[in-house]
């Protein structure tokens, strides 16, 4: 009976930290998911001016060394956006079995790894893969900071030519109870996959450069990374708080079922030293007579 008291009274503790952990995340989760709520129409924006600038040069012969596509792309990086703690359920090993499928047609020696948040960082330490970076972000509050210094480095590691190719590995945020790995090719920019389509065929536009193309194109290039990096950092947050918050909810209710279970084992524990002590007083008084 003392070993379940104690079973009991530990369960009671881990569920009052589980309950207090969820709600946490579930404040936490409110502020991210208005975060990703509000960096998605700016995201959508700058892929749409990303295609209208694509169409007007097309053939122009206008060049930038983030469009500049290497065949065969031999060297690659790819950046990844990990949790930042424990106590997630599985959103960190889904993050890390994408980059894998990622890295597997490529030998360590061939690949360069940028790393978001601590648990991916421990994990990559472990393998053989080269780790270029590592960057923790505030994970209360995502700044665009934290992209732009990301998109520096991997802008440097591929105009450099020390990556031919950078893939972005991310958990986009659904909803609480759902979040999926995504791979996106970051570098270099493809118009035909990175770039929105236009519903107007070319040459049925016109557009008027101030002052040229040249000029437009080297600073919108980098900002479009940069708000490419800062979208999956947001969906990052979100995915790791909703993930959290439903983990913790999970166990909070299994904490609740145990100590139920635990509770109707000692209940039948007392009956039985109850039932025990009787017998044994009536079985004194009988010896008695």
């Amino acid at each position: 009976m003392r070993q379940i008291r104690s079973r009991i009274r530990t369960a009671k503790n881990i569920q009052q930290i589980t309950k207090a952990m969820k709600m946490v995340a579930a404040a936490r989760l409110k502020r991210a998911q208005d975060r990703v709520q509000l960096a998605r129409p700016y995201s959508d924006k700058m892929r749409d001016v990303m295609g209208s600038l694509s169409r007007a040069l097309a053939g122009g012969g206008v060049q930038h060394p983030l469009l500049d596509v290497r065949e065969p792309a031999q060297r690659v990086g790819v950046l990844t956006v990990t949790a930042d703690r424990g106590l997630c359920g599985s959103y960190a090993t889904n993050v890390m079995k994408k980059t894998m499928e990622v890295l597997r047609p490529y030998t360590p020696s061939d690949v360069r790894m940028i790393v978001v948040g601590r648990k991916g960082q421990t994990f990559f330490r472990r393998r053989a893969y080269p780790v270029a970076g590592e960057y923790t972000i505030n994970m209360t509050a995502v700044s665009f900071a934290d992209a732009q210094a990301i998109g520096r480095q991997v802008r440097q590691m591929y105009v450099s030519g020390e990556i031919d190719v950078l893939y972005l590995v991310y958990s986009k945020f659904y909803s609480a109870l759902v979040q999926k790995p995504v791979v996106v090719q970051l570098l270099p920019i493809s118009p035909e996959d990175a770039l929105a389509p236009s519903e107007l065929e070319p040459g049925q536009e016109e557009y008027l450069f101030e002052p040229d193309a040249e000029g437009i194109l080297a600073r919108l290039l980098p900002r479009y990374i940069d708000t490419l990096i800062y979208q999956a950092l947001c969906e990052a947050v979100a995915s790791e708080h909703g993930s959290r918050m439903t983990a913790m909810s999970s166990a909070t209710d299994n904490a609740g079922k145990m100590i139920s279970g635990l509770t109707l084992s000692l209940n039948r524990a007392r009956q039985a030293n109850i039932t025990k002590e009787i017998a044994e007083i009536v079985g004194g008084a009988e010896a008695l007579k």
